[in-house]
C-alpha cells in the first residue's frame, strides 16, 4: 500500500489547490487570453439562450417582407426571403458552435484512445495503427471532406465526422509521443512490478500525464473546427440551407454583396470574432500548460 501511496505523489502535486491557483491567476494577467475568454463565453452564451432572445422563429419565411430595412420590428432587417436576419444570426451560432464542439470532442476521444495505445504497446498495434493514420494525414482535409460529403450527402452527423476526422492523426500523434515519455518515469515501472494491469496503468498513471497537451490541442483545435464548418457551408456542402449557420449565411449573403453588404458582412464578422476568440484562449492556455512555464511556476513557489 506504501508502495502503491508513493506512485501518486507526482499526480497529486501537479492537481495541488496552489498550482491551479497559479494556474488560474497567470490566466487573468494574460490580456489576450481574457479577451479570448470573453469572446468565447459571450459566443456560447449566444447559442444556450438563442431560443429565449431571437425575436422571430429564424427559418420562417415571409414573402413580404423580402430585404425590409432595418427597423424597430427587424433590427436588421430581412434577408432575401423575409427572414429575421437578426434571428438568423442569434441561431447561426448554435448550430456553429455544436458543430465544431462536437467535431473537435470526437477527435479529441478517438485520438486520445489511438495514441495511449499505440504509445504504450508498441510493436505490430503501434506500426498498424500508425500506418493507418499516415495514409489518412496524406489526404488534403478539405479534399477528404468534399469526397465524404459527396458519396453520403450534406448533414450535420456527415460534418462533425468529416470535421473531426481530419484531426485525429494530429491528436494521436501528439498522445503518443507523451506517453512514450512518461511511461519510462520510475512511478510506471513500479506499478508494472506491482502487477498492475495495463488498463489501470493508462487510465491511472499515463492518462493525466497527457491531459495538458490534449487539452491545449483541443482548445486550439475548436477554432479550426468552427472554420471547417464555415469554409464547407459556404460551399454549399453544409446542412439545409434553411438551417441557419454563418458559414450559409455568409454564402446566401454573397450574390447580395452590392445592395446588401450587411447580409455577407455580419456573419462573416461573428466567424471572425469567434474564431479570433478561442484561438486568442487557446492559445494563453497552451502558455500557462506549457511544461516550462510550469516549472517556472514550481520554481517561484519554492523560493
Amino acid at each position: 500500500m506504501k508502495a502503491e501511496a508513493s506512485l501518486n505523489l507526482d499526480l497529486v502535486e501537479t492537481r495541488s489547490p496552489s498550482l491551479w491557483r497559479n494556474y488560474v491567476r497567470r490566466f487573468r494577467q494574460n490580456g489576450l487570453g481574457t479577451f479570448g475568454a470573453v469572446i468565447s463565453i459571450l459566443v456560447i452564451v449566444l447559442a444556450i439562450v438563442a431560443p429565449l432572445i431571437a425575436p422571430y422563429d429564424p427559418i420562417q419565411v415571409n414573402p413580404d417582407k423580402i430585404f425590409a430595412e432595418r427597423g424597430w420590428s427587424h433590427w436588421l432587417g430581412t434577408d432575401e426571403l423575409g427572414r429575421d436576419f437578426l434571428s438568423r444570426l442569434i441561431y447561426g451560432a448554435r448550430v456553429s458552435l455544436f458543430v465544431g464542439v462536437v467535431a473537435v470532442v470526437f477527435k479529441t476521444i478517438v485520438g486520445t484512445v489511438i495514441g495511449l495505445v499505440t504509445g504504450y504497446f508498441e510493436g505490430f498495434i503501434d506500426n498498424f495503427l500508425m500506418r493507418c493514420l499516415d495514409v489518412l494525414y496524406a489526404f488534403p482535409r478539405t479534399l477528404l471532406a468534399l469526397l465524404i460529403l459527396a458519396v453520403v450527402g450534406p448533414s450535420i452527423p456527415a460534418l462533425i465526422f468529416v470535421i473531426g476526422l481530419g484531426g485525429i492523426p494530429q491528436f494521436a500523434r501528439i498522445v503518443r509521443g507523451a506517453v512514450m515519455s512518461a511511461k519510462q518515469n520510475e512511478y510506471v515501472t513500479a506499478a508494472r512490478s506491482l502487477g498492475s494491469t495495463s488498463s489501470r496503468i493508462l487510465r491511472r498513471y499515463l492518462l493525466p500525464n497527457v491531459l495538458a497537451p490534449i487539452l491545449i490541442l483541443s482548445s486550439l483545435s475548436l477554432a479550426r473546427a468552427i472554420t471547417a464548418e464555415a469554409g464547407l457551408s459556404f460551399l454549399g456542402l453544409g446542412i439545409d440551407p434553411t438551417i441557419p449557420t454563418w458559414g450559409g449565411m455568409l454564402r446566401a449573403g454573397g450574390p447580395y454583396l452590392r445592395l446588401h453588404p450587411h447580409l455577407a458582412i455580419f456573419p462573416g464578422l461573428l466567424i471572425m470574432l469567434a474564431v479570433l476568440g478561442f484561438n486568442a484562449m487557446g492559445d494563453a492556455i497552451r502558455d500557462i500548460l506549457d511544461p516550462r512555464m510550469m516549472s517556472r511556476v514550481r520554481g517561484g513557489r519554492s523560493t
